[in-house]
This record gives structure tokens, C-alpha cells and sequence, in this order.
């Protein structure tokens, strides 16, 4: 029998569900880090004591610059969801990009972005 050359459509409708719901919560998490950068959330010391505030400072400028790498981590996150998709209806996903060949299932089902092999990214390294 020859080698698969590409997953079936309904193969490929099972992954894109996979990406659709890693896709909403990676987009409400990025909305959460975007507010906790711009104090969207309402939870902030703006109205409390100087005292307090002037303690808070650091700690929120650190807060600050973490959630704002992890916005941008989401973000990249949300655009190689969003590149899964575009391949999904192109009919090219889960293809290697090194070999050519199929991704494994249980990979795809746990980098559903993915678009190495196991053999390909370890090559990589």
C-alpha cells in the first residue's frame, strides 16, 4: 500500500476543532494579558493610599513587563493557530515541511501548530 501522502477530510475536521478551541482560550488569555497591562480589568491600587501605591510600583512594573510578554507569546501563538487553519483548507496540514511526510496524529493532537516531525525538529538540533 502506498504511503499516505495527506490526512482525509475528516481526519483534518478533527484537528480543526482541535485548533478552534486551543484558538478561543488562547485568545481570551491574551485578552487577559492585554488587561492586566492597561489596568483593562478594573483591579488596580489607582484609588488606594500613596503609601501603598508607592510599595505596589515595582511590583506592577514587573507585572507589566510580564504580561506583556506573554501577550506577545500569545500572540505568535494565535497566528500559528490561525496558519494551521489556512492550511487545514488548503489540504496541506500535518505535512512535514522538511520531508514532506505526514506528522504523526499524536503530535498534531498535542502541537496542533505543528509543521515538523519529530525527526525533523530533532535534525534541528
Amino acid at each position: 500500500m502506498a504511503e499516505k501522502m495527506r490526512y482525509s477530510d475528516e481526519e483534518l475536521a478533527e484537528f480543526k476543532d482541535i485548533i478552534l478551541k486551543k484558538l478561543e482560550k488562547a485568545r481570551k488569555d491574551y485578552e487577559l494579558y492585554r488587561n492586566a497591562i492597561t489596568h483593562g480589568d478594573g483591579n488596580d491600587t489607582q484609588d488606594t493610599s500613596p503609601t501603598f501605591k508607592v510599595l505596589e510600583e515595582g511590583a506592577a512594573t514587573l507585572s507589566k513587563e510580564e504580561a506583556g510578554k506573554l501577550a506577545q507569546r500569545q500572540q505568535k501563538f494565535i497566528q500559528h493557530l490561525e496558519a494551521a487553519l489556512i492550511r487545514i483548507e488548503n489540504k496541506t496540514y500535518g505535512i512535514c515541511r522538511e520531508t514532506g511526510k505526514l506528522i504523526s496524529k499524536e503530535r498534531l493532537r498535542a502541537v496542533p501548530h505543528a509543521t515538523l516531525s519529530i525527526d525533523a525538529k530533532n535534525k534541528q538540533r
